[in-house]
């Protein structure tokens, strides 16, 4: 669940005009955070990105899902659903439906490194995303 600040001010991004994308990296700025806090890990910038990514999409943020071929199956599937429940359904903060596997998936998590989202990780992960992207 994304902090209500952090929701407010995507939500100001929105009605001042700015894209999905400015708005969702909020999002992502948070989940970077929360990986080197210590909440959690991740197993590398990639993965704290697309949760930052589809708490958004699930907080309402309208990031489109990705282009079939950009990402596996899969991936683009839970997308897909985490945007429909964003633009449908208001996020309420109640108990997990499968406390079980919200109980597994944290765990899982919190045994992934924390070093991923340090200062020279996310520098290798922006040139290696800006080289991919130029070729465009």
């Amino acid at each position: 669940m994304p902090e209500k600040r952090v929701v407010e001010k995507a939500k100001r991004y929105l009605r001042e005009g700015k894209k999905p994308s400015t708005a969702a990296g909020e999002f992502v700025r948070e989940e970077i955070h929360h990986v080197r806090q210590g909440k959690h890990g991740a197993r590398s910038p990639k993965q704290a990105i697309a949760i930052g990514l589809s708490e958004a999409r699930r907080a309402g943020i309208p990031v489109k899902p990705p282009k079939k071929g950009a990402t596996s199956a899969g991936t683009r599937k839970k997308a897909e659903r985490d945007y429909e429940k964003g633009q449908h359904e208001p996020q309420h903060k109640h108990k997990s439906s499968n406390s079980p596997r919200s109980r597994a998936r944290t765990k899982a998590l919190k045994r992934e490194p924390k070093n991923t989202a340090s200062h020279a990780a996310l520098s290798r992960q922006a040139k290696s995303a800006s080289r991919r992207h130029r070729s465009r």
